[in-house]
């Protein structure tokens, strides 16, 4: 029995603050704010105790009063019970709120369970959205205090960035989902290789310069590979920093093995230098990329990775 959860609107998990269409496979783009929460359901007031007991007040009216509230308040509970029932038929009771008003979505709205479960797996970091894991190899730790969402892994540890902006990492490595109208995985990873290097070693989402700048570049590796058993491409450059040791940026691109197929941008960024971690481990972490809950899939044509002629 599958455990996918049914296509609605559930969290993000790239951006928890809002939420994201589920199409039953895949996530797509459709986004929007979470609905408000519901009104809190006023507490039942106090009834007398026998016939013999009056009301605050003593009147005939203040106790008629007091027993229309508490009827109105016995049918607000045995309405939202029934809506829980309700949405909770084969898969457990959730709360639902129905809208007061239409939502103008491109679907219909419904509860949101939580996502596809993550795997316990400590040698590995799961990437949900576009349905992989990545391994995890020695001396590097899942993000921590770390601003970018995007960002799967990095190597453990900081140290001060060589332009006097903060705190650096030797080791990074993101993932996010391109446009299937984007071209090829060749085409993409092309294009995007020089906004993954302007993002590490020149200007970062602050604007600042971690690393003074980026001074020059050059291709030093390029080609097919097969990744979670899907042809892919990779593009891997050598950036010279003004200040520090400079680094190595790949952009790696397959397509996705859920849903619509979309393609996989995974980044890597390397510092050069004696600090920096081994370039194995690039490929290392490509040719250990699996499909979310499939373990076995992986290698395949173009399994080895290295430039093309």
């Amino acid at each position: 029995m599958s455990m996918t959860p049914p296509p609605g609107w559930y969290p993000d998990p790239a951006a928890p603050h809002q939420e994201r269409w589920w199409d039953g496979t895949a996530w797509t783009e459709h986004r929007r704010a979470p609905a408000p929460p519901a009104a809190p359901v006023p507490p039942v007031p106090p009834l007398p105790s026998s016939p013999s007991s009056p009301l605050p007040g003593g009147s005939a009216r203040a106790k008629a009063v007091a027993l229309t509230v508490a009827a109105a308040v016995l049918v607000a509970a045995i309405v939202t019970g029934a809506v829980v029932l309700r949405d909770g038929d084969g898969g457990g009771a959730r709360a639902k709120t129905a809208p007061t008003s239409p939502v103008a979505s491109p679907h219909p709205t419904s509860a949101s369970p939580s996502a596809p479960a993550p795997t316990d797996d400590p040698s590995v970091v799961v990437d949900q959205l576009n349905g992989i894991t990545l391994p995890l190899p020695d001396g590097w730790v899942r993000p921590r205090y770390v601003s970018d969402d995007a960002v799967v892994m990095t190597t453990d540890g900081t140290y001060d960035c060589p332009g006097g902006t903060g705190f650096c990492r030797h080791g990074l490595v993101s993932t996010r989902t391109a446009s299937a109208g984007d071209g090829t995985p060749e085409a993409i990873a092309r294009d995007d290789i020089e906004d993954a290097a302007d993002l590490a070693y020149d200007r970062d989402r602050l604007d600042e310069r971690p690393y003074g700048g980026i001074t020059a570049h050059r291709e030093v590796k390029s080609g097919t590979v097969a990744v979670a058993g899907r042809a892919g491409y990779f593009v891997r450059w050598r950036v010279t920093t003004a200040k520090g040791p400079g680094g190595y940026v790949e952009s790696l691109v397959f397509p996705s093995s859920t849903g619509t197929e979309s393609p996989v941008v995974v980044r890597f960024v390397f510092d050069a230098g004696p600090d920096g971690p081994p370039l194995s481990d690039m490929d290392r972490i490509t040719q250990g990329i699996r499909p979310l809950g499939d373990a076995a899939t992986g290698g395949g044509v173009g399994s080895s990775i290295g430039p093309t002629g």
